[in-house]
């Protein structure tokens, strides 16, 4: 019997990639077996204004979110994304669930900043739902215990979410 884990085997070492899923303003958060991890995020409003601590770049997507189903201990990570009317990516950055708790006006809710080249064709910000924080070796950093699946990767300016 030949037993194989994580991706590898006495053959070789495997990585695969999860595929991207739907981006939506509330999504349930799934692992690479795109299977719900019970936490859902939820982009709870946005606007453009400039930052506050480099009001001279212009105006940036500030958006408010949460995590449903998490705890400031959770690990969940995922992708935002503020996109045109076509859902194309015009800036993207990655979200901890434990950014969603602390010192604030609401303790569950917390804030990000996404810079963007045309600020006036943003129209929403979606999440991905798929979890980031798998930090899974591959193969050509560890041959003989990287491997197996890993989260998509992340959203590059352009793509179509």
């Amino acid at each position: 019997m030949i037993l194989a884990l994580s991706g590898c085997s006495s053959w070789g070492c495997t990585d695969t990639t999860a595929e991207r899923g739907h981006a939506g303003v509330s999504v349930q958060v799934v692992n690479t077996h795109e299977r719900p991890l019970g936490v859902t995020a939820v982009v709870v409003d946005w606007r453009l204004e400039a930052h506050p601590q480099v009001p001279s770049e212009g105006d940036k997507v500030h958006f408010r979110f949460r995590f449903d189903g998490a705890d400031q201990y959770s690990n969940s990570t995922v992708d935002a994304c503020a996109v045109d009317k076509e859902r194309v990516a015009l800036g993207c950055r990655t979200v901890h669930s434990s950014q969603a708790f602390g010192p604030a006006e609401d303790p569950l809710t917390g804030d990000a900043w996404i810079a963007v080249e045309q600020p006036d064709q943003v129209a929403e910000v979606l999440f991905i739902p798929n979890d980031q924080s798998d930090d899974r070796r591959t193969c050509d950093k560890d041959f003989k215990d990287g491997g197996g699946m890993h989260p998509p990767e992340p959203p590059h300016l352009g793509d179509q979410l």
